[in-house]
């Protein structure tokens, strides 16, 4: 492996998305993260099973805007504290908050259409399920693919199916391979989550899984830590028979193994993640999500570690 890794501006040694979006763009480019009023099939579905037990009673859009405001209003609130910051910044929607494929294409269009107009945005970003992309959706999109920079992130987490069952995941790994498939032949950005720490999974459980995604034609993965928050299944779960969580120095090393066997062309949006503190059960850890991924950086470096290294 070469000494300096070439998907960097600041000596990261993966490919970061700030890498991505200033080499793509060449300005500051921001997520704005929106909630759309989404529900999702795994809640209130035919088969729904209660939904996923870690999702929180947001959708997991826990930092979204508040579904209390117009997605206009959404946006502009958020786009203006980032401003603040950043005063040359675009923006890229994020619809983050549920399933955000789970409607009627027409309804679709209501929400994502306006913002292909609005100024200082370069692109749109959905989030949602691979059981909810259907023939008329992934056309929808196609089409969107062809009039904005369109980026999709859908959620695997673990490609074990004993896991998937515990987690109440609600697709199986071959429908997910169906759908990254048909993702990529129409030429879709897409991303996948994956969640590290999930109940009784192993260390080289976790390994596979980063193994799985680093052979699929994806172009970016988000990895996140399970955190355990309040009015959540798991929490539930962990308050009655309470699981092995990670600890931070296991997590800092099981990521850097992951990642090596990440191609080093995909774009890696997330290291870890973090829930608001009023609401967090475990690990306490992750509350400090800046120094956890300033430990990873340091980490890499001590062991001459680089994003695709075991390839």
């Amino acid at each position: 492996m070469q000494n300096e890794f070439p998907y960097t501006l600041d000596n990261k040694r993966y490919h970061s998305y700030n890498y991505f979006l200033k080499k793509k763009y060449k300005t500051k480019v921001a997520k704005v993260a929106l909630n759309g009023g989404f529900t999702c099939p795994n809640k209130d579905g035919t088969k729904s099973t209660g939904g996923c037990i870690y999702c929180s009673p947001s959708g997991s859009g826990d930092y979204a805007g508040s579904q209390n405001l117009s997605l206009d209003e959404q946006f502009d609130h958020i786009s203006k504290i980032m401003r603040h910051k950043w005063p040359d910044c675009q923006f890229i929607p994020y619809f983050q908050a549920n399933t955000n494929t789970y409607d009627s294409v027409e309804n679709l269009k209501k929400r994502f259409e306006p913002f292909l107009c609005k100024k200082d945005v370069v692109g749109l970003c959905i989030a949602t399920r691979v059981d909810c992309l259907g023939d008329d959706v992934l056309e929808y999109l196609e089409d969107l693919n062809k009039r904005t920079d369109l980026y999709i992130e859908v959620g695997l987490q673990s490609i074990h199916e004993k896991t998937s069952k515990l987690i109440n995941r609600g697709h199986t790994l071959a429908e997910f391979n169906q759908t990254i498939e048909r993702l990529c032949d129409k030429g879709i950005h897409t991303c996948v989550h994956i969640i590290n720490g999930l109940p009784n999974e192993t260390y080289q459980d976790m390994i596979e899984t980063a193994k799985y995604i680093g052979k699929l034609n994806i172009q970016a993965v988000k990895i996140h830590n399970l955190y355990i928050t309040k009015g959540t299944k798991l929490a539930q779960m962990y308050q009655s028979n309470p699981f092995e969580i990670i600890d931070r120095e296991t997590y800092i090393k099981l990521v850097v193994d992951q990642l090596g066997y990440l191609k080093p062309e995909v774009v890696i949006e997330r290291l870890t993640g973090d829930a608001p503190l009023k609401d967090l059960i475990e690990p306490k850890w992750s509350i400090k999500k800046v120094t956890v991924i300033n430990d990873i950086d340091k980490y890499m470096v001590a062991y001459n570690r680089y994003q695709g290294d075991q390839l």
